[in-house]
């Protein structure tokens, strides 16, 4: 059997959500499912820099275009995005529609990502939704029949043991791009309304709105407890997940949400919205907020500040809810829906 992935996203030097999604179903399918050969299949643009990255035993490597790709019995668009080419079976994965939902883009890349969501939602034999909410979303607005729809969470690696609660500092973590959809202006709002003696730590790369958030907390009274990282490597994140004492995740729109979920695996108290995906992924494990209320989010941060005991009730939530979320189980469920088409 012939799998063709679209491999384009899983390389380069700061890899987000899609990205790391992408390396996980690759390496994992050729881990698990050796029976199978795997050819990771690049745009002309990322094509010669994905030399830089070893592939799994029982995969080649080839570029492809919107109008060719390799032979195959099977292609799988990992990003919402499907090529034009003759292909026998297909599959795509939809993260999120918030670019057509929401004003969080400019308008040509919405009708840029709207076109090609389109014609992938139309070419896809089975589509593959990160959550229940980008399948419902997937449903309404590209009309896409839910019998077409499989839904399969992300998953996580939980670390082996967790750092000693003494480790723990005063720093209320927040990770994603610093941009309007991630709430984060209002985010920086509420730590303003909270008792001195913490830090606020914003880890990611500049996103859509960056420089007014950027001008907003350079203006804080608090600037000085305020840290914006940019992007930052997995084994700085990992640092900071060991560091921080709250979590606060409160983005009016997401297809999933993996932050939340891995400082849940990590011993991190998490507040998030109340909306989108992040009800369905956080559970009861979560302290929930409406994103768009600096008060109500102000209130949960003070809250988490003062009530240690309610802390540690998060946290054992957490741990245990995050045990649900597996990069296997992901591979296995992607797995079982090429079976349904081959």
């Amino acid at each position: 059997m012939r799998i063709a992935l679209d491999a384009t996203y899983s390389t380069g030097p700061e890899l987000t959500g899609v990205g790391v999604y992408s390396q996980e179903i690759l390496r994992g399918l050729a881990l698990h499912y050796p029976q199978a050969r795997y050819t990771f299949c690049y745009r002309s643009n990322r094509f010669f820099k994905s030399f830089s990255d070893k592939l799994p035993a029982g995969t080649s490597r080839r570029p492809f275009t919107d109008s060719w790709v390799p032979a195959h019995h099977l292609f799988h668009g990992l990003n919402q995005r499907l090529p034009a080419a003759r292909m026998r079976r297909s599959v795509s994965t939809f993260h999120d529609l918030f670019v057509m939902s929401g004003d969080y883009s400019t308008p040509e890349f919405r009708q840029r990502f709207t076109a090609q969501a389109r014609a992938a939602a139309a070419r896809s034999d089975l589509i593959l939704c990160v959550s229940a909410f980008t399948a419902t979303q997937v449903e309404a607005l590209l009309n896409v029949p839910r019998e077409k729809l499989r839904v399969i969470h992300h998953g996580v690696h939980a670390p082996a043991e967790l750092p000693p609660p003494e480790s723990r500092e005063p720093i209320v973590l927040s990770v994603g791009s610093i941009q309007k959809r991630k709430n984060t202006a209002r985010l920086v709002e509420a730590f303003e309304q909270t008792r001195p003696g913490w830090k606020l730590v914003l880890a990611g790369a500049a996103g859509f709105e960056a420089e007014n958030i950027a001008a907003r907390i350079s203006r804080s009274p608090r600037a000085a407890d305020i840290q914006v990282t940019g992007y930052v490597t997995n084994a700085a994140l990992q640092a900071l997940y060991r560091r921080a004492s709250l979590f606060a995740f409160p983005s009016l729109d997401e297809g999933f949400g993996i932050p939340v979920i891995e400082a849940m695996a990590w011993g991190i108290p998490v507040i998030t919205s109340d909306r989108s995906a992040l009800a369905e992924i956080s559970g009861e494990a979560a302290l929930h907020v409406n994103p768009n209320s600096v008060d109500e989010l102000a209130q949960a941060l003070q809250t988490l500040m003062d009530q240690p005991g309610l802390c540690r009730q998060l946290i054992a939530r957490g741990r245990e809810w995050s045990n649900k979320f597996t990069w296997k189980r992901a591979v296995d469920e992607t797995w079982n829906a090429y079976q349904e088409l081959l």
